[in-house]
Formats: C-alpha cells, sequence, structure tokens
C-alpha cells in the first residue's frame, strides 16, 4: 500500500517521539524486574520492529511491559537471568502455537464493560507508573526539586494540548520533549534526567542461547512463567487491538497479531531482552498522532537502537519531566471519562463489571481482570436468560396436555424449567413442543431425563416434539451419557409425532 510524503513524514515524526517514551518506561520495567537497564531496551527495539513489520495491528507498538515484568519478578530472583531468557523463548512459542490455531479471534468476545475497565485500569496504571520519578532513594522529593520538576511536567502538558490549536504538522508530543530539554539545558535548569535511571549506551544485541540445562527439570521451573506471560501479553496485545480498531474505524488481524508477538519474543529471548507485549500508553502516542502504519513502529525501534548506539549522551540528558508529561496526558486520554457518567446509567451488573476490571488491573494484572470481568459478565448473562424460559400450556380434543416451551434451555435455567411442570396434575399423556426452544448443554438433556422419569413414575407418558435438527443431534449423542436417558425407553420417546 502506497504512502504518500505526508503521512510518510507525519509516521516518521511519531516513531521518533514514541522512542524517547519507551526509553524510560524500559529501563523502569527492567528495575521491576530485577535485571539490566539495557535488557529491557533491547527488548523494547526488537519487540517494537518485529511486530511492526509482521504485526496485525499497524500502529500498534509493543516493548518491555510493566505487565510482564511483575510476571518474571520471582523468576529471575530464584533462578536468574538465563532462565528468564529461556521463559521469554517458550513464551514466543506458546504465543505461536495460539495464533497457528487462530484463537485470536476470541478475543472479541470480551464484553464492552471488560473493555471499559481495561482502558480505564491501565490508564490509572500508567498514571501512577510515573510516580517513582517523584521519589529518590526512596523518599519523595521536595522543595525546589519538586516545584522545578512540577513545573516542566506542566509545560510539556500545556503544549501537547495547546500546540495542535496553532499546528499539526509535527506531533505536539515531540514538541514537548524537546522544547523542555532545550529549556532545562540552555538555562542550566537542575532537574532529574533519563540518566538518573541508568545508563543506555550499549552495543548491539548478540545471539546467545540461554545458559541453562535443557532437559524437563528447566522446563518445569519455566513454563509455568511463560504460560503465564504468554497470556498476559497476548490479551493485553489483543485488546489493546481492539481498542486501536475503534479509535479508527478499522480492523485488525488478532490471529496475525499473535503470530507477531510469538516471533518478537522467540527472538528476544535468543537476542538478550526481557520480552514484552503491546504498550497501551505508546500506542495511543503513536494513533493519536495520527500514525497508523508500520513505518512508525519502525522508526520508533531503530530510533531506541540508534539511541543505544550513538546518542546515549544526548537521551540521558532529557529531563524526566518532559516524558512524564507525556505520560500524563496519555493517561488522561486514554481513560473512558464518559464511564464515570454512564455508571448510574448501565444495567448494575455492566457497573459492577467496569468497576472491578479497573479496581483488580491496578492492583493485581490485567489477565486476571479480564478473566474476572469476562466470568461476571458471563454468570449475570446466564442469570437473566435463565429467568426467560416460559411455558404456555394447552389440552388437545383427545386429552392430552400440551406443553409449549420458549426460551434456552441450559444450565443455569434447569431449575426453572423442571418448575415449569405439574406431573401429578397432567393427564396420561404429556407432549413438550421445542419448536420455539433450544437444548443446549449436557445440564438441559439431564433435565429433560429427570423430567421424563418423575411422568415415569407416575405411570405417565412424556413426549418431545419438533426439537430442531441440532437438538435432537445432541439428545441422541447423548443418549448412552445418563442411566435413565435412554433413547429406547418405551417411555421416552424424540421427536414422537404419533399424537397429533
Amino acid at each position: 500500500m502506497s504512502i504518500s510524503f505526508a503521512q510518510a513524514k507525519n509516521n516518521v515524526l511519531s516513531g521518533l517521539t514514541v522512542a524517547f517514551a519507551l526509553v524510560p518506561e524500559a529501563i523502569a520495567f527492567a528495575v521491576v524486574a530485577h535485571v539490566n537497564p539495557l535488557t529491557g531496551l533491547y527488548a523494547a527495539f526488537m519487540m517494537c520492529v518485529i511486530t511492526a513489520v509482521l504485526g496485525g495491528r499497524p500502529g500498534m507498538i509493543s516493548g518491555a511491559t510493566g505487565a510482564i515484568a511483575v510476571v518474571i519478578v520471582a523468576l529471575v530472583v530464584q533462578h536468574g537471568v538465563q532462565y528468564l531468557f529461556a521463559a521469554v523463548v517458550l513464551m514466543g512459542l506458546l504465543q505461536l502455537l495460539f495464533g497457528a490455531l487462530r484463537l485470536g479471534k476470541f478475543i472479541r468476545m470480551v464484553p464492552h464493560p471488560v473493555m471499559l475497565g481495561f482502558v480505564n485500569g491501565l490508564a490509572i496504571v500508567i498514571f501512577l507508573a510515573q510516580m517513582p520519578h517523584f521519589q529518590q532513594h526512596g523518599a519523595w522529593i521536595v522543595g525546589r526539586t519538586l516545584w522545578v520538576m512540577l513545573g516542566l511536567v506542566a509545560l510539556a502538558m500545556a503544549i501537547i494540548y495547546l500546540l495542535p490549536r496553532v499546528t499539526r504538522a509535527v506531533p505536539s508530543a515531540l514538541v514537548a520533549i524537546l522544547a523542555v530539554a532545550l529549556l532545562t539545558n540552555l538555562f542550566g535548569i537542575e532537574t532529574r534526567t533519563v540518566g538518573d535511571l541508568a545508563s543506555i549506551r550499549g552495543g548491539l544485541p548478540s545471539f546467545h542461547i540461554p545458559d541453562v540445562p535443557w532437559n524437563l527439570g528447566t522446563l518445569r521451573i519455566v513454563f509455568p512463567y511463560a504460560l503465564i506471560m504468554a497470556m498476559v501479553g497476548l490479551i493485553e496485545s489483543l485488546l489493546t487491538l481492539n481498542l486501536i480498531d475503534e479509535m479508527t474505524d478499522t480492523r485488525g488481524k488478532p490471529n496475525r497479531e499473535c503470530l507477531a508477538q510469538g516471533v518478537a519474543n522467540v527472538v528476544t529471548g535468543l537476542f538478550g531482552g526481557m520480552g514484552g507485549c503491546a504498550m497501551i500508553g505508546q500506542s495511543m502516542i503513536n494513533v493519536g498522532a495520527g500514525a497508523t502504519r508500520r513505518l512508525s513502529g519502525i522508526v520508533a525501534g531503530l530510533g531506541l537502537l540508534s539511541f543505544i548506539l550513538f546518542g546515549s549522551s544526548l537521551i540521558e540528558r532529557i529531563p524526566l519531566a518532559a516524558l512524564i508529561g507525556v505520560m500524563f496526558v496519555v493517561s488522561a486520554k486514554t481513560f473512558e471519562w464518559g464511564s464515570v457518567r454512564v455508571l448510574g446509567k448501565v444495567p448494575r451488573a455492566d457497573a459492577l463489571v467496569i468497576v472491578a476490571v479497573t479496581v483488580v488491573t491496578i492492583f493485581t494484572d490485567l489477565a486476571v481482570a479480564v478473566v474476572i470481568g469476562v466470568v461476571i459478565s458471563a454468570l449475570v448473562f446466564a442469570w437473566q436468560h435463565a429467568k426467560q424460559i416460559e411455558v404456555s400450556t394447552r389440552t388437545d380434543a383427545c386429552g392430552v396436555r400440551i406443553y409449549e416451551l420458549k426460551g434456552t434451555l441450559f444450565f443455569a435455567s434447569t431449575r426453572n424449567f423442571q418448575n415449569l411442570f405439574s406431573p401429578k396434575e397432567d393427564p396420561a399423556q404429556v407432549i413438550v413442543e421445542f419448536g420455539q426452544a433450544r437444548v443446549m448443554d449436557h445440564s438441559a438433556i439431564e433435565a429433560i431425563d429427570m423430567l421424563a422419569e418423575r411422568y415415569q413414575k407416575l405411570g405417565k407418558q412424556l413426549h418431545l416434539r419438533h426439537l430442531s435438527p441440532d437438538c435432537a443431534e445432541l439428545l441422541l449423542k447423548a443418549g448412552g451419557m445418563v442411566e435413565s436417558n435412554s433413547l429406547e425407553d418405551p417411555h421416552y420417546h424424540l421427536a414422537d409425532d404419533r399424537l397429533g
């Protein structure tokens, strides 16, 4: 697909902005994971470039993330960094398997309230992730140092918000970073810089097979971590992909993104990186600047590598306040403020899901939050549909009682189903019409079997009629699953139209 000069310029400049923003994040997450800062920077570079080239969502940015960092801490502390590299390689292989099985499409089944909670939770996490920059030696900075830093943060935020009103020729975040950096260096303003976190000077990452015993013992150690990392990484990546789809009114390719994430993590593990996934903050910077081509991600990754190889002395002089200001704006723009206003208007269950996913994302991790949100949504759905099963009754000219069932018969509605019938009061012949009903699972089959037994014990016959072909097939397949659910039972007839 061709790209115009204006689009190319926009994507290049946005990619450079993202490269600046990747530096402190990668260093911070490496520190959290107890690994060398270059391990985080290398991961950010490789993840960014590979997913930009191969991924299913142009414009989305991947790199070293906090979601992965918090998972691997225990592995690094207990077994060392070589086991981390092995786990990252295995993580990538699991993600490749996930993509090969085309399971990425299932992320679209995540309910909208879960998406809102995910976005709000990550927005708050992005904001809270900047707080350690206001600390030094474990204590909060105070006095003139604090006020200078807050002033520079405010200046960066003001530029980001106001510059687009004047011109959109260059990304406002890039202008903010450069303006604050020039101001502090020209006027000798003392403030914390990227160099205060760690040096980013280094060479090219080199190929290195993890130095671990390649046996079942090692697999037992790394597999649990690799599985959690793979799922956390894919969930965050695919939810970010969904979010960008909504923002840009386009459609990404989740299965392709799974494969790209897998390739990127395998390569990262073999070249001394800590692994990673999509980064919602940097992705919002990129997409917010209108950079939705692969070029922006490639430029971001190569820009980061050039910082490591050639520009470390300059990048280390960038004030942290400038980058904090950028991330504060990202946090504010990521948060779905409209979701707060609608909490009192949407169903209580949806409001509960939004709040629960937001809170769990903040205090645990994204994977747990999404699973909890989906489980709550599924239980609410089941409860609501369980109440929607109903029946109307009539007696035909032959004295046969006919129950016309409406709704879905599944695990949650079986109790209500049983309560719809009155075997003691019914005549000897009873028909259940399934023309407007669906039989969905084994619990439904068991409920039908139990109802048949109730009539059988009273010497009465129960007939099932007008089952849909798939429902009839489900019951036929289940013929031997339950002892009393025998299709040969003379008192239990499937689709028996002999009566009426």
